[in-house]
């Protein structure tokens, strides 16, 4: 029906209204209510076309068909997600791509007979300590001067503490410990080793450490027992979890620990801290912070079994380095699928990475990711410099810093993720690389299969000896890494702890140049821990920075 014959229909009814009698106003009524509608619906229709006309504007509701392809093209274009932030996508791999040409040339180029000399004057300058020795009096351990001997007074009961987290997690543990108990003058029980979930050690102190020589050490300084007396036992059922737990907050003050750890443990004679990580402030009194230096520097020595491996691979490690004096260069490489999973980073494995690294974060850490509230944003976590390097990313870093591939690499890491595709390009670039499995012998390794603190411990003690020691993901293993070498040479340790937020950059080019590429790594490498001396910080740990709380500007006492 037409708009003109709605319109003309209730006239109609209205003259018919009179003949029908007293029905006309009804008729009138319903004529009405019929136009109204027939108003309204070509109201409606007049908005609906001029919408259609506008939506090429940008604006309003679209008719179908009533566009250009010119204005859908724009509309698909302005839908269309932003192009990712510089930095926030895994690009390594095609970067690499491009770059390994470049690289090879230039190791040929350097290996040639014209810029043999050269090539070996650099490899002198960038594995050569004396280049970063500082000019003044050298930096000498003094930690014996500066505790006092004295003989003990009777002990206040029993300290007992559960360690947790890996090896170099569990020496801090010990080491608060024995600062704690000379705080409340308790004796302390040897620390037993919570089983994570995580690392899955079941390994005891005596185990990882030497037990004599850790009482030994301390017995002028601490009480130490390895175990609980048989009376105190008694007490309570021979049942260690009916012993009181004084749970203390993290970075709990000295002045804590006596005004309330120490009354229970005058009332009781003994009493335990669990868990006991990182239980002890940084400040504390410079008697307490010598002792700390004592146990982790010199109490805390590894497990005869542990130290004849360790020193017979950092001998083949040193052979394996002969073109460059028996120097090498030690990288602590964090991609192990639990590191993967945690970090909440994506990389170029697709749906299959996916799948992998949901199943690890649900295996180890039952649904603390998927948390109502939690937001993953592994695009912003790349950017921020928080996803661990790949194999591959290490390698292009160091050949662009200007290791060459006559560099002995020594890798410390666990499983690594997927290790046959990153490990591969890492060897290409470095054909002298190194990992305890290949130095040592399968049957070597055998008694610490299954035990990672204790293959820890063999990484630890190849990386300290290294002229050149590289982080790529923080944690306690570098931290503690990076202390215990300036201790031991004379505060000098060359350290390469690069800004990975930089770095990320030229990983996401697949277009850079090598030339570009090389002076991008050097800016880093400028600008990266390469100092010689380095001093503790209020708030910084002495296990990272022994200077100048357990060394001297002066002849010391080991």
């Amino acid at each position: 029906m037409s708009l003109a014959a709605s319109m003309r229909k209730p006239a109609a009814w209205r003259r018919a209204g009179p003949r029908g009698g007293g029905g006309g106003g009804g008729l009138r009524r319903r004529g009405a209510v019929v136009l109204l509608l027939a108003l309204a619906y070509a109201a409606g229709m007049l908005m609906f076309l001029l919408a259609g006309r506008l939506s090429g504007g940008g604006s309003g509701v679209e008719v179908a068909g009533s566009s250009s392809p010119l204005q859908r093209g724009r509309r698909r274009h302005a839908d269309a997600q932003p192009p990712p932030q510089p930095g926030s996508v895994y690009r390594s791999h095609l970067v690499f791509e491009r770059l390994w040409p470049a690289m090879r040339d230039d190791a040929t180029l350097a290996a040639s007979a014209s810029s043999l000399a050269s090539s070996a004057s650099w490899r002198r300058s960038m594995l050569m300590t004396s280049e970063y020795q500082n000019s003044g009096e050298p930096w000498m351990p003094c930690v014996n001067s500066r505790l006092t001997r004295s003989e003990l007074p009777p002990s206040n009961g029993y300290l007992m503490i559960e360690a947790n987290g890996g090896l170099n997690q569990q020496r801090l543990s010990i080491c608060d410990a024995v600062a704690v108990a000379s705080l409340l003058n308790a004796t302390l029980v040897i620390p037993t080793f919570h089983l994570n979930s995580v690392w899955r050690d079941s390994s005891k102190f005596g185990d990882i450490f030497d037990e004599d020589h850790f009482i030994e050490t301390l017995r002028e300084h601490v009480r130490v027992v390895k175990k609980l007396p048989e009376d105190v036992l008694m007490r309570f059922n021979h049942n260690i979890s009916s012993i009181p737990n004084m749970r203390t907050k993290a970075y709990s003050s000295p002045k804590h620990y006596v005004q309330k750890v120490l009354p229970k443990l005058l009332e009781l004679g003994v009493v335990r801290i669990a868990p006991f990580s990182n239980r002890l402030s940084q400040s504390v009194p410079s008697n307490i912070q010598a002792l700390r230096c004592l146990v982790n520097y010199h109490a805390l020595r590894f497990s005869e079994s542990i130290r004849t491996l360790a020193d017979d691979l950092v001998g083949r490690m040193m052979k394996k380095s002969s073109l460059t004096g028996g120097k090498y260069v030690s990288v602590h490489l964090r991609f192990e699928e639990d590191m993967v999973a945690f970090s909440c980073c994506t990389y170029d494995g697709g749906l299959k990475e996916k799948t992998e690294m949901d199943n690890a974060r649900e295996r180890s850490w039952r649904g603390k990711f998927r948390r109502h509230g939690r937001v993953i944003n592994p695009e912003a976590n790349r950017r921020d410099g928080k996803c661990p390097l790949t194999p591959l990313e290490v390698g292009m870093m160091l050949r662009g810093m200007g290791f060459d591939n006559t560099t002995s690499l020594y890798i410390a890491s666990g499983k690594i993720y997927h290790s046959e595709k990153y490990m591969t390009p890492l060897r290409q670039m470095f054909p002298l690389l190194a990992t305890k499995d290949s130095l040592a012998l399968p049957e070597e390794l055998a008694q610490f299969k299954g035990h990672s603190s204790r293959l820890a411990a063999l990484d630890y003690t190849v990386c300290v000896q290294s002229e050149v020691f590289v982080t790529t993901q923080g944690g306690n293993f570098p931290h503690f890494l990076m202390g215990h070498r300036r201790y031991l040479f004379g505060g000098n340790a060359k350290t390469i702890k690069p800004d990975k937020r930089k770095l990320v950059l030229s990983f996401d080019d697949p277009n850079i140049r090598w030339d570009r590429f090389k002076q991008n790594m050097q800016e880093i490498l400028q600008h990266s821990d390469v100092r010689s001396v380095a001093f503790r910080k209020p708030n910084d740990s002495i296990y990272t920075f022994p200077m100048p709380d357990c060394m001297c500007q002066q002849d010391g006492l080991r």
